[in-house]
Formats: structure tokens, sequence, C-alpha cells
């Protein structure tokens, strides 16, 4: 039978992994002095595109940005 004491916090919180890890980043670019914070903030901004397919040929793709204040 496994002990609840050896259960990560962040589990025993109910998060994933990936949520308590996006948590302490954003908390360490908020701490870091300009201009390191600003160039921190711009490195995680994400783009992507995005195609439809119809009749097994991609349609004309849609660039997409994903950013945390977005």
């Amino acid at each position: 039978m496994a002990s609840n004491a050896a259960v990560p916090f962040w589990r025993a919180a109910g998060m994933t992994y990936i949520t308590y890890s996006n948590i302490c980043a954003n908390l360490v670019r908020n701490c870091l002095k300009e201009p390191h914070k600003t160039e921190a903030i711009n490195r995680e901004k994400v783009h992507f595109s995005i195609s439809k397919w119809e009749g097994g040929k991609p349609q004309r793709p849609t660039i997409r940005s994903d950013s945390p204040e977005a």
C-alpha cells in the first residue's frame, strides 16, 4: 500500500506537472528586471499555422499567435 506522504505537492493540489511548471516559469519571468523581463516574455510567444484539408489537399493556411496576454 502506497503512502500519501510520497505524493508531490503539485499532485496533491490537483495540478498536473505542466500546470505547476507554467506557474513557476511565470513567477520567475515576472521577477526579472528590465530588459531581461521583456525579453523573457517575448520568447514565450508561440506562432503556428492551421490548414483545413478538403478533398485530400490542404487549403490556404491561417497564421495564429498564442500568447499569455491574449
